[in-house]
């Protein structure tokens, strides 16, 4: 029962905080104040020291944070453990001769030993009856559409 007045206490703080929060000024309203301009050289900043809502919101912070902590410890310690849980196939026994971990014997049939390809030991060689392919010079760019001759050769230089 109490720990759900705890839960009831733990959302009330975080709406507070929340509400608080929001309510508060935000120290960067003006452009400098980041930076400290416009301090007037005291050592809080033109606002002073912490004022009661960043006060309440600090001590609220840490109720929440403290509230967080026991909740999570309560929890652990207060766990039952499962006398079965249905697992499923987890469940099954694993065969016998087989221990856990460890791989199937092989089986009794001896397998085929693999042989690499043999590497070919001369480059074939032409058929006597082939003709070498016939060298065939570069065909000449075609002449231009203006109806000026293609040069001879073309242009060196640069």
């Amino acid at each position: 029962m109490w720990m759900l007045i705890l839960n009831v206490v733990y959302v009330l703080v975080a709406i507070a905080i929340i509400a608080l929060v929001l309510m508060q000024r935000g120290s960067g309203a003006q452009a400098g104040s980041g930076f400290g301009a416009g301090a007037s050289g005291t050592v809080f900043g033109a606002r002073g020291a912490s004022n009661f809502l960043s006060k309440s919101t600090k001590w609220l912070a840490i109720a929440f944070f403290g509230i967080s902590l026991f909740m999570a410890w309560y929890a652990t310690h207060s766990a039952r453990p499962t006398t079965q849980q249905n697992l499923g196939v987890m469940t099954q026994v694993p065969a016998a001769g087989t221990a856990v971990g460890e791989l199937p014997k092989p089986s009794s049939v001896p397998s085929a030993p693999v042989q690499a390809p043999a590497a070919p030991t001369s480059v074939p060689a032409l058929p006597q009856d082939a003709a070498p392919a016939p060298v065939v010079p570069p065909a000449a760019a075609p002449a231009p559409a203006t109806g000026e001759p293609a040069p001879a050769t073309p242009p060196q230089g640069g």
